[in-house]
């Protein structure tokens, strides 16, 4: 990110918000360690059962990276002692992501008290809500994904088109690189469990969306594997600001 703030200052402060997930937060663990190692100030966002998991980190740059510990917020739908989705498994993301979604207004408050606040954030593409918290707080936000850039691409289709697509047996993704055809039970779980009208359901349908107007996309994917893909990215969804790399 070669902005003003960067330039004139060598160990730029950002935010890292992974989802609480095992395959989406140790992707983006690892990349957090990468970036320490470039120079930057870093504060991770968790709740308090998430803790352990930034152990290794936290020992490995003692100096340079920070957890921002807040209480998980409460949901009805989700047990008390529950802030992973191991413990409730995929049919419980809709419920997290609603529930994590309530940390929009108490991280704009704590970023409007600190005195040196992050100048960016990378956060997971689960929590695209906090696309809105960055245009609030006038930062550019990059959405990370743990998954292949050709998944990211069939993301962008089916939640832009979900009645469409809800509607046929198989799905043409005719504008993608080699028109792949899915079946509708191929297609990602958390697509098959949205329901219209729901309120979290709506919310995290808004979340996904929202990725499409971040500052740039981090993929977990490399040039040789996905490059036409990648390509197809930045000229169709406009997406300028993309680095990829395996996490």
């Amino acid at each position: 990110m070669a902005t003003a703030a960067t330039r004139s200052n060598p160990h730029p402060h950002i935010l890292v918000f992974p989802y609480p997930a095992q395959g989406h937060m140790l992707a983006l663990l690892d990349f957090t360690h990468q970036l320490a190692l470039h120079g930057l100030t870093i504060t991770i966002l968790v709740t308090p059962k998430n803790l352990p998991f930034l152990s290794p980190l936290l020992s490995s740059h003692p100096s340079s990276i920070t957890p921002l510990v807040f209480p998980f917020p409460s949901h009805p739908l989700i047990p008390p002692a529950v802030e992973h989705v191991k413990d409730v498994g995929n049919s419980g993301n809709r419920l997290i992501m609603a529930a994590l979604g309530k940390l929009e207004d108490p991280l704009f408050n704590w970023f409007n008290c600190q005195s040196n606040p992050p100048v960016a954030i990378i956060s997971d593409f689960f929590l695209g809500w906090t696309q809105h918290l960055a245009t609030r707080l006038q930062i550019p936000r990059l959405a990370f994904f743990s998954t292949r850039a050709f998944l990211v691409s069939v993301f962008d289709y089916i939640w832009n088109y979900v009645e469409k697509v809800k509607s046929l047996s198989e799905v043409e993704f005719g504008h993608l690189p080699g028109s792949p055809v899915f079946k509708q039970e191929h297609l990602p779980s958390l697509f098959k469990l949205y329901k219209r009208s729901d309120p979290d359901w709506e919310f995290v349908k808004d979340g996904l969306l929202a990725n499409a107007k971040s500052w740039g996309y981090v993929l977990n994917s490399f040039d040789a594997l996905e490059g036409e893909y990648v390509q197809w990215l930045k000229t169709h969804l406009s997406i300028r600001r993309l680095a990829w790399g395996s996490f």
